[in-house]
């Protein structure tokens, strides 16, 4: 079989990837000299902590084997497995990690309350106040400005994968017995016997022409990166907004959280979370907001950014490194909260795959690889 993917992130390679390893041949196409977007704008964590329960832990979980075994044959991915932390800081906060760790599927996700001394035995460099954190012992972490060129490399080593970039798809078809053509911008028109479009939050123009109008949403998010912090940063971090934001902390002590502490009122404008997570080079990534009104604006905003210094500074217990990079991004988001992705057959043998959200870096193998077993690859 011959499989056409277009799209170059994390989603488009993990679905060459699954076609690659069942032993087909693979053209991806990316309209871009390498990806660029949201793909590469994360902060490259496995992220199984704040998942709902069911099928999008699943996928996760699944997910989260699947990365741990590429990584195993791909080391350029730099996966490691180092788990995550959100440190609490007072009774409120502390019993929605109680009500999450008491969940029936804690220990599938690794759940464990510990007090500030043992996480900072798991963590020293968490030097700040705090009275206790969450453990979520299945995070894990890669590199995502480089995991898509390491996972191309390897495809590249098979000699069933041919990657062609600089070029935008303009038409594709179902020509019965012929097979699906793709057509693109250079006049070129490719022929395979499946179709995969995974092109990230590039929802209009052909994908519009296509599949209609999607339930996908697009998202834009600020995030930064620091100089080295000079010493590990072991774990994942992430604070108590983040039980805002994840389904998995769904509560009645999180409903007594929203009451009784109000949000940072810089954190609640731009719907923020800390997460952070440190890079091969010892630098820190850090974010994020949420902005989902469009029209986006097109610069970034200074006070996201301090509340994060302030917030990272307060749980290392030291000033931040200097910030080296800042930068936007956008992904796209089924709007169908119980769906983990939109996956759309849009004629024979042509199927369109998006809308992972912020899951995207966490579940695109899983996602893929269900992909190709609904196809039969």
């Amino acid at each position: 079989m011959k499989v056409i993917v277009v799209g170059a992130g994390v989603v488009g390679t993990m679905h060459a990837w699954h076609a690659v390893e069942r032993g087909h041949e693979v053209v991806h196409i990316e309209r871009e000299a390498e990806a660029r977007g949201a793909s590469l704008r994360n902060f490259g964590q496995i992220w199984v902590s704040g998942r709902a329960g069911g099928e999008e832990l699943d996928t996760a979980l699944r997910a989260r084997e699947l990365w741990e075994d590429i990584g195993a044959r791909v080391p350029g991915l730099g996966f490691r497995a180092i788990g995550s932390l959100t440190p609490v800081r007072n009774a409120l906060e502390r019993a929605v990690a109680e009500a999450a760790a008491a969940r029936p599927d804690a220990t599938a996700r690794g759940y464990r309350l510990l007090t500030a001394d043992e996480a900072r035995t798991i963590n020293p460099a968490l030097r700040g106040d705090f009275e206790a954190a969450l453990w979520c012992e299945r995070d894990a972490a890669v590199e995502p400005r480089t995991a898509q060129l390491a996972l191309r490399e390897a495809l590249l080593a098979t000699g069933r994968y041919t990657f062609l970039p600089d070029r935008e798809v303009r038409d594709v078809a179902a020509r019965g017995t012929g097979g699906r053509t793709v057509r693109d911008d250079r006049g070129e028109t490719h022929t395979g016997d499946a179709v995969v479009l995974c092109t990230g939050a590039w929802l209009s123009g052909l994908v519009r022409e296509v599949a209609g109008e999607l339930p996908v949403r697009r998202v834009r998010l600020q995030m930064m990166q620091t100089e080295p912090l000079g010493e590990p940063l072991t774990t994942s971090v992430a604070d108590a907004d983040s039980f805002r934001y994840y389904p998995a902390y769904a509560s009645s002590a999180l409903d007594a959280l929203d009451e009784g502490q109000a949000q940072d009122p810089t954190a609640a404008a731009h719907k923020m979370q800390l997460l952070m997570v440190q890079r091969l080079d010892g630098g820190l990534t850090i974010g994020d907001t949420h902005e989902y009104e469009h029209p986006f604006a097109f610069d970034t905003l200074e006070d996201p950014y301090e509340h994060l210094g302030r917030v990272v500074e307060s749980l290392l217990g030291r000033p931040m490194p200097k910030v080296r990079r800042r930068w936007a991004g956008v992904y796209a988001q089924c709007v169908d909260t119980g769906r983990v992705v939109h996956r759309q057959r849009v004629d024979d043998g042509i199927w369109l795959v998006t809308g992972p959200g912020g899951r995207g870096m966490t579940c695109s193998p899983a996602i893929a690889e269900t992909t190709a077993n609904e196809l039969g690859w």
